[in-house]
């Protein structure tokens, strides 16, 4: 049983290979951006974090799964993910530039936010219509109340916060400075990998099928 990646995320592809699976990579065609604002237009809001991060992982699913469909040779799963943070009301997704992942810091140390995680997975297999199955996870993240101005600089500097949902990592610089995970860790890296073997579950894939 073949897996393909949605993405070219290189956590959730750490993530599979620490599971056990080593999958294909295709990276989505997909403006995350216009999803999102087509989305909010139609609704006349903005979409909350768990409706967002779904949408966006349902439609980097079904890029790939589509364009493995139509060459008709892929027989496996198709995983799609999308995270987001919220904090105080605000929803954060990657800070792209120093002075923003530096203010975020400032305000999340101390506090506790939620990492919404969305899920999406095709099954598809040759002279078959794909067959997606969804889920959202969330997990709670408690940042220590004692980082100072320099840690955050130093961290920031690092370039690691600058390109991650929320601009923290859990799996490596940035699990120093969290003090509390409520939620399956994973979540947090990039993708629940429980969600992900629930929804590979009802589509009728076992988990350990897919170990390479």
């Amino acid at each position: 049983m073949r897996v393909c990646l949605a993405s070219t995320s290189p956590a959730r592809l750490m993530l599979l290979r620490q599971a056990g699976i080593e999958p294909l990579t295709l990276s989505p065609d997909v403006d995350e951006d216009a999803v999102a604002a087509a989305a909010a237009a139609e609704r006349g809001a903005e979409l909350a974090p768990e409706e967002l991060v779904l949408l966006l992982a349902r439609a980097k699913a079904t890029d790939v799964a589509r364009r493995l469909s139509e060459e008709g040779e892929f027989d496996g799963l198709v995983i799609g993910g999308d995270s987001m943070f919220a904090l105080g009301g605000r929803v954060y997704g990657k800070p792209y530039t120093q002075d923003e992942a530096t203010r975020r810091w400032q305000e999340m140390r101390g506090a506790t936010g939620i990492l919404h995680s969305g899920h999406s997975v095709f099954r598809v297999s040759p002279g078959a219509a794909p067959v997606e199955a969804t889920a959202v996870a969330a997990a709670s993240v408690t940042f220590a109340d004692d980082i100072d101005d320099e840690e955050i600089a130093a961290y920031v500097a690092s370039g690691e916060p600058l390109h991650v949902a929320g601009a923290f990592t859990v799996d490596s610089l940035g699990g120093a400075f969290i003090t509390r995970v409520d939620g399956d860790p994973s979540t947090v890296v990039g993708m629940s990998l429980s969600t992900i073997r629930r929804l590979a579950g009802e589509l009728g894939v076992r988990w350990t099928d897919l170990w390479s």
